[in-house]
């Protein structure tokens, strides 16, 4: 059997709320698990806002498993709208992840772009681990675009319990099937840990 030394993902959606309201929401730690379903809780908070340097860390449940994930902001632009950050296990294992958001103007709205790449290093997360977490990233990620476009929507009355599904869609369908079979097809070979 060949080890998953890498692999990468990305996918996109059109959101109805504006690209502001949208990136204030990527870099508000505290509120993460209120649209992102695979954070449980934040178990570490940053004192400040974000920054580049900043870390934070999650307790993630994904794939039957649950896990401290520890993050690194590397890019925190609200101007360009990019947040991009490291996330690993926070018990030492050298496995790790670099996401990148991108937030983009679109008519009364926006586009949000997610790119990954996940790095596993020990022996079974590259012969397990990943072959279980790359399929299932993809799913994960488009159910986080859907909570937080959600998320966003004003509600209709206060209190009131929202009903319908969220309004969002791939930004583009074949851009979206290619991403999804990109996202599934080991680049090298020989679980993500988030």
């Amino acid at each position: 059997m060949m080890f998953v030394t890498e692999f990468h993902g990305s996918d996109a959606a059109r959101l109805t709320a504006a690209a502001d309201a949208v990136f204030a929401a990527l870099v508000d730690i505290d509120r993460l698990p209120e649209w992102n379903a695979r954070i449980h809780h934040v178990i570490e908070n940053p004192a400040s806002p974000v920054a580049e340097g900043t870390e934070w860390v999650v307790q993630m449940r994904a794939s039957g498993g649950r896990w401290p994930s520890r993050s690194r902001a590397l890019v925190v632009d609200p101007v360009a709208r990019r947040f991009e950050y490291e996330t690993h296990t926070d018990d030492g294992n050298p496995s790790s992840a670099l996401w990148s958001w991108q937030v983009t103007p679109a008519g009364g709205g926006c586009e949000l772009t997610v790119t990954w790449a996940v790095y596993p290093r020990t022996w079974g997360r590259r012969l397990l681990g990943a072959r279980i977490r790359r399929p299932a990233l993809i799913n994960e990620v488009r159910t986080s675009l859907a909570g937080l476009d959600t998320h966003l929507q004003p509600s209709k009355a206060q209190g009131m319990l929202r009903l319908r599904a969220p309004a969002i869609q791939p930004a583009n369908a074949a851009a979206s099937c290619l991403n999804e079979a990109v996202s599934t097809a080991p680049l090298s070979t020989a679980p993500a840990d988030n």
